[in-house]
């Protein structure tokens, strides 16, 4: 039985979804999207996913065809229409479609594609057991803090570590860790300290990493926002990763090497508890 997804105003079955060939995400990778999990059949942070796309469209001067409580609507009758009770809705916006030319077109109006996706997210079985990444050389745009669609650097780096063995990659400038390919990373420190990257142009301003942070320091863990070296990863306590698909999830092994005992350690555990708890009381 195939899926309902939204496509420019309209509800249609996902074999008569169109969109044209001269738009410019196609064609350019012109365009923003967001992921909001679904828990319970609510959705998980969708206030923080809609200021996150607002401040994408800013910096790219790309305007919404609908409003954040359209847009709200539209994620809560696609999760109704497609039975999901856990998953993720997926939006894409691109500045829409005209005949190719790298100059933005001034008056094409915005295509918007909203789909489900059905996965299982609080039993994971790698939260119980824990991810292998690898560290690769992050060569992506200068601007990741922009949720764009240019996503082909981080699928390579998903294909390199698949090739290794291993379930991801974190990527690395200079010799410190920046994120991961889909999601923000983070290390815990042998005096117990919750390192991860300041905020700035070098990574994506995770919905889910501010959250996170926001339950650490409330639960009396001394936090640090700044780079650490993938040397300190590797003689971290522990180290995890968060994402709107993954909430937080444990990371036990980093270039062949275990993290601590390699296995899952108790901050890790401990954030995905209380983020799950928290989360879930605050669904819409």
């Amino acid at each position: 039985m195939s899926r309902t997804v939204y496509v420019n105003g309209d509800y249609v079955a996902e074999e008569d979804a169109k969109v044209s060939v001269f738009d410019r995400g196609f064609l350019f990778a012109d365009g923003v999207y967001e992921v909001t999990s679904v828990l319970g059949s609510k959705l998980i942070d969708f206030e923080g996913h809609a200021r996150r796309l607002e401040r994408s469209l800013d910096e790219l001067d790309m305007t919404s065809p609908v409003t954040m409580d359209e847009l709200l609507e539209i994620h809560r009758q696609l999760v109704e229409r497609n039975g999901v009770e856990e998953g993720m809705v997926y939006l894409q916006i691109t500045r829409g479609a005209a005949d190719r030319d790298f100059a933005y077109p001034k008056d094409a109006a915005p295509t918007l594609v909203l789909f489900t996706q059905e996965k299982t997210l609080i039993e994971s079985p790698a939260a119980k057991v824990g991810m292998k990444v690898i560290s690769i050389e992050d060569q992506r745009w200068g601007r990741r803090d922009i949720k764009t669609v240019q996503l082909l650097y981080p699928s390579m780096g998903k294909m390199m570590a698949k090739a290794a063995g291993a379930d991801d990659a974190w990527m690395v400038e200079d010799g410190f860790v920046t994120e991961g390919t889909s999601n923000n990373a983070y290390i815990v420190t042998k005096d117990g300290v919750l390192v991860t990257r300041h905020l700035g142009n070098e990574i994506l301003h995770g919905i889910t990493r501010a959250a996170v942070l926001r339950f650490a320091r409330e639960a009396q863990m001394k936090v640090e926002e700044r780079a650490f070296t993938v040397e300190e990863a590797k003689n971290a306590a522990e180290a995890f990763i968060t994402s709107a698909s993954t909430f937080v999830m444990p990371v036990v092994e980093f270039d062949g090497e275990a993290i601590g005992e390699g296995t899952p350690g108790p901050v890790a555990s401990r954030l995905r508890e209380i983020y799950l708890d928290e989360s879930l009381k605050a669904a819409v």
